[in-house]
């Protein structure tokens, strides 16, 4: 009973909403669990009544409606059919074209068994079933990957039918056959081959020996073409597998085939329809971003089509299925109404809906109440069509009263939306130009006094307004108006200032000029002085806040750093430009050990004399200071340079460097100080102008957030589909995994402050259970509190060890101080300890307590213990990093052609999704990376691959990794003894006290020769039995 009116209260809702997904999909929740048929009909039907759906709502609909139809008669094939037919109109879905086409062969088979009603008539009679498997196959041809899957059946029926035939139909049905073939091998499609193989065997077996050769040589140069279309397709075909279908995958295969110089009409509408399939499916899942990808996508294919002349009638039914799936883009709507117009100029009227009724029919959906970016392109269209419905020889009144009603109304709509407006002002521009035309000035001037009531800190409205009244010849007004707007506090007064001493010099007297002349004086003074005090303290406040932050917030991010583990020695980041990757664990309490980043100057050189980490108050600041010292620029013009951004900055300091970056939709920069003292007045460029563009200025760390706690499968497609809904993405940044594995955040910058504000919203949502997001602003303040700096007093590093000691006997010796959270123990080929490993603890504290068991006796080995330095990783990096021995050589390839700037992160993840990978290491000076597999037959398999790897569209290019390795960081020969060998008494540092071994060195009578390690070193290390000679020379 409660089901029953649960069922009663969505259906009233929807009645109010027919046109909200959520609601549908909520009746067809409740639908299901009455568990009878006619009410899941009743919510099937309702759904699919208002909105397009894709597959996963039309293959149960079908099913439960095929149960509901007796298949036996006219009537209920027919409906089934027609079902089919409407699910086909929405997207386009092999799946459903499968089942449609599963329906109709079978159906044709089984009554070629059996005795056929004669009620159904034509029904599934041969003729009429290869026309039907015609229909239905064609429409999936555009799909490039799959569309054989439908070829294929068509193809197995229609030899069927050859072989059953009579001998005279069979000399039709093989022409028929061979068009069909000749047909099918003109489109790019993914198996060619295997449709070029068939025609072959058709061929040799229906046509003469002579013939054979000329039709499939024939047959050859038709098929040329579409192989290599696919083939120049295959890669972008690769990166959609890749990328799991990501959107940003077709909108770059999109912008492939709209940028060809003669596009193919079947591929573009295929990319098209899939990626339309794709983010229909999304929202579905309510994926972020994926509305406005449907939306564009649509406006794009419809544009598309309009451009390759498709034709009216094509064009027509490609609106109404883009209506059905975006009823809320105004975009679509505004290309309709436009539509429309040009569609009268060829059909008759009786074929196409009035412009008037459009318009109207969008309004009424409700839909765009509250979203002034779809109100103003559709209200455009519609005004502007009745616009020129004003041009001719009779004056409608009823046009222009639509037209004023439409726009007025769309003004007054927005200014509830916006308290201030539309900030470009679309609407009442349109309007003024209108009244202007009709010569209804007073109302034209009438307009923009409204709006100076709504935004009166627009420079542009006070522009727009003077600007009228100087066209209107209003001297005296347009003075007035500038002396009263000159001292208002405006977003940008300069434009106005501008604007009057402009018109002073053309229209004023020399007093005029003069007087006008020190007014903006006086105004720019107070204006500049308000700035600086302004920024100053806006500054300031964001430094104490993000202090206050980081306290405020230390608990929840040290929550997150127990699911992930970090890596101080963070390797720089490719794109660091934009802002220096720090780390991401927030450590338990205040921490005095010095990290890597201490150790290093700017270029990441570690001072060779350092032998263990000191203990020290403070660490000394960076001496380059890139997160504070940053601005972004964005709404940057086309034709920017760095030189005019360093321009524009000189003033405010010393710029170190101008990057600019050109994102698809908008280009901006990033303007790095050499002192972080400039900022606050770079932050007064504001609004500024740039080639008559209004540019955007803020600090660059406040675009950008620190998330971590995601889900280990989250990939940069994943992040980017996450947070793209909440603004532009500028990049997304991601650690390197050659130190840690189990590193886990990321940072994600948008062109906009108040995009990454928004995107908070994301934090403590659970994307997996009892998994909440962290999403934080990246404040650098917070820096010392995010770093994993923490993690390096968290593990110990342990020498010294006899090669017989296994993990089992580390574990029981240092989980007598603390719980043990992971040991790496380093070993050889045959499995035994190579003398070191490390300790990781949960706690520093326990760490700090297992320093006790320095000098213990191990397996008859007196070990050493210190606290992890990376630098001691970085000397052993066969175990820790990229290894270069022998072993790690037969697991490793080198790849070649990566684009400039590669994050490892990023590398790693686009190899992960192709092989076991356990490390990656870049080399951006050279554009190239070596990857460690989790063993050589990885290797073997990634060398063997035939098909391209594609990263970030570039074909990688992979190779055996040489015998030498790599020329950076190679390290020492593999010693093949399992004691610890000690560092010689001349190298950089000395062994431990403790472990039984002279600190001076021997005499030289008591050294033996030994070979060098390389040609260029003479001071390789000793062997195991020269060394144990040396010990007893030395007693």
């Amino acid at each position: 009973m409660e089901s029953l009116e649960a069922v009663d209260n969505i259906l009233s809702k929807i009645s109010v909403k027919p046109l909200d997904l959520s609601l549908h999909l909520r009746h067809i929740e409740l639908a299901r669990t009455l568990e009878d048929l006619e009410f899941q009909l009743t919510a099937f039907q309702t759904l699919t009544q208002f909105l397009a759906v894709g597959d996963e709502i039309w293959l149960p609909y079908i099913d439960a409606k095929a149960k509901s139809l007796d298949l036996d008669t006219v009537e209920g094939v027919e409906e089934l059919l027609q079902l089919y037919e409407r699910a086909e109109e929405d997207y386009l879905s092999i799946p459903i074209l499968q089942k449609h086409l599963q329906f109709v062969v079978e159906r044709h088979a089984s009554y070629a068994e059996e005795p056929k009603p004669e009620a159904l008539g034509e029904l599934f009679s041969t003729p009429w079933t290869r026309e039907a498997i015609q229909g239905i196959v064609g429409k999936g041809t555009s799909h490039l990957t799959e569309s054989h899957l439908l070829f294929d059946v068509q193809r197995d029926w229609e030899l069927e039918q050859l072989e059953k035939a009579s001998p005279d139909e069979k000399e039709r049905l093989k022409v028929h056959i061979e068009e069909m073939f000749q047909l099918r091998l003109k489109q790019p499609h993914s198996n060619s081959d295997e449709t070029f193989q068939a025609f072959s065997s058709f061929t040799t077996k229906y046509r003469s020996p002579t013939e054979y050769e000329t039709v499939m040589v024939t047959a050859s140069k038709v098929r040329g073409n579409s192989v290599k279309g696919y083939e120049r397709r295959e890669p972008l075909e690769l990166s959609l597998v890749q990328s799991n279908n990501s959107l940003e995958s077709y909108s770059s295969y999109i912008t492939y085939e709209r940028r060809a110089k003669n596009p193919d009409l079947l591929v573009t509408r295929g990319i098209y329809e899939r990626a339309i399939t794709e983010a229909a499916k999304q929202v579905l899942h309510k994926q972020p971003g994926a509305e406005v990808a449907l939306s564009t996508f649509w406006a794009g294919y419809l544009d598309a089509t309009r451009l390759l002349e498709v034709g009216i009638d094509a064009e027509l039914e490609l609106f109404k299925r883009a209506l059905r799936s975006v009823p809320g883009s105004g975009e679509v709507w505004a290309r309709y109404i436009r539509f429309l117009e040009r569609a009268s100029e060829t059909m008759a009227p009786t074929d196409l809906e009035a412009v008037s009724d459009a318009y109207n029919r969008a309004i009424s959906t409700g839909l765009f109440q509250k979203d002034m970016e779809q109100l103003v392109p559709v209200t455009l269209a519609y005004a502007s069509y009745e616009k020129r419905q004003l041009t001719s020889e009779d004056f409608d009144e009823n046009a222009f009263a639509s037209m004023i009603a439409a726009v007025e109304g769309a003004i007054n709509t927005i200014s509830k939306i916006e308290k201030t407006g539309d900030p470009k002002f679309r609407l009442e521009k349109f309007l003024v130009a209108a009244y202007e035309d009709l010569g209804l000035t007073d109302n034209a001037i009438e307009v923009w006094k409204s709006a100076t009531k709504r935004a009166r800190s627009s420079y542009l409205l006070w522009t727009y307004y003077t600007d009228l009244l100087v066209k209107l010849k209003q001297y005296d007004e347009a003075r007035a108006l500038f002396l009263d707007v000159h001292k208002k506090k405006l977003d940008w007064p300069e434009a106005v200032w501008e604007a009057w001493i402009s018109f002073e010099h053309l229209y004023g007297s020399v007093d005029d000029i003069d007087s006008c002349l020190e007014k903006v004086e006086k105004a720019r003074i107070q204006v500049n002085f308000y700035r600086a005090r302004d920024a100053a303290q806006a500054y300031e406040a964001a430094q104490a806040s993000g202090a206050t932050q980081a306290q405020s917030s230390a608990g929840p991010t040290q929550d997150a750093s127990s699911v992930m583990n970090v890596d101080s020695q963070a390797a720089p980041v490719a794109q660091g430009d934009a802002m220096e990757v720090d780390s991401a664990a927030v450590p338990s309490g205040p921490s005095k050990k010095r990290t890597a980043e201490d150790d290093d100057d700017d270029e990441g050189h570690h001072d060779p004399g350092a032998k263990k980490a000191r203990f020290e108050s403070s660490a000394p600041a960076p001496k380059r200071d890139r997160e504070n010292a940053t601005v972004f620029v964005a709404d940057l013009p086309a034709a920017t340079s760095e030189g005019d951004l360093k321009a524009m900055f000189k003033d405010c300091g010393a710029v170190r460097e101008a990057k600019i970056t050109r994102l698809p939709s908008t280009i901006v920069a990033l303007v790095e100080f050499f002192d972080r003292d400039s900022i606050p007045a770079a932050l007064t460029k504001d609004k500024k102008r740039l080639h008559g563009q209004e540019i955007a200025v803020h600090l660059a760390w406040k675009s950008t957030l620190y998330v971590t706690n995601f889900p280990e499968s989250a990939d940069d497609a994943f992040i980017r589909n996450l947070f793209e809904s909440y603004g532009t993405l500028f990049d997304v940044r991601w650690p390197s995994k050659k130190f840690k594995t189990t590193r886990r955040f990321c940072y994600v910058q948008f062109t906009s402050p108040e995009s990454a504000e928004h995107a908070l919203e994301m934090h403590g949502r659970e994307l997996e259970p009892d998994m909440p997001l962290n999403v934080y602003i990246s404040n650098p303040e917070r820096k010392k509190q995010r770093t994993d700096h923490d993690a390096n007093e968290k593990e110990i590093y342990v020498a010294g060890l006899s090669k017989f000691t296994a993990k089992e006997d580390l574990k029981k010796l240092f989980s007598t101080y603390g719980k043990v959270k992971e040991i790496r123990l380093a070993t050889e080929l045959d499995g035994h300890a190579r003398g070191y490993a490390f300790v990781e603890y949960d706690d520093p504290q326990d760490a700090r307590r297992a320093l006790d068991a320095n000098n213990y006796e191990l397996k008859k080995r007196r070990i050493a213990v210190t606290l992890a330095d990376p630098r001691v990783r970085a000397r052993h990096r066969s175990e820790t990093g990229l290894g270069r021995n022998a072993e790690a050589r037969n697991r490793s390839i080198r790849v070649k052609g990566l684009p400039a700037g590669t994050q490892e992160g990023l590398l790693q993840q686009a190899f992960e999704k192709i092989s076991a990978v356990k490390r990656v290491e870049v080399f951006n000076d050279k554009n190239e990376a070596v990857v460690e597999l989790e063993n050589a037959a990885e290797a073997g398999k990634l060398l063997l691959r035939t098909e391209p790897i594609i990263f970030e569209g570039k074909s990688l290019r992979l190779s055996e990794e040489g015998k030498q390795g790599s020329s950076r960081n190679a390290g020492p020969p593999a010693k093949t003894g399992g004691m610890f060998v000690p560092r010689k008494a001349g190298g950089g540092s000395r062994p431990k006290a403790g472990l039984g071994f002279s600190r001076k060195p021997p005499p030289a009578e008591a050294r033996p020769s030994a070979p060098q390690a390389s040609s260029s070193s003479a001071s390789a290390g000793k062997g195991q039995d020269d060394f144990r000679k040396l010990l007893q020379g030395g007693k």
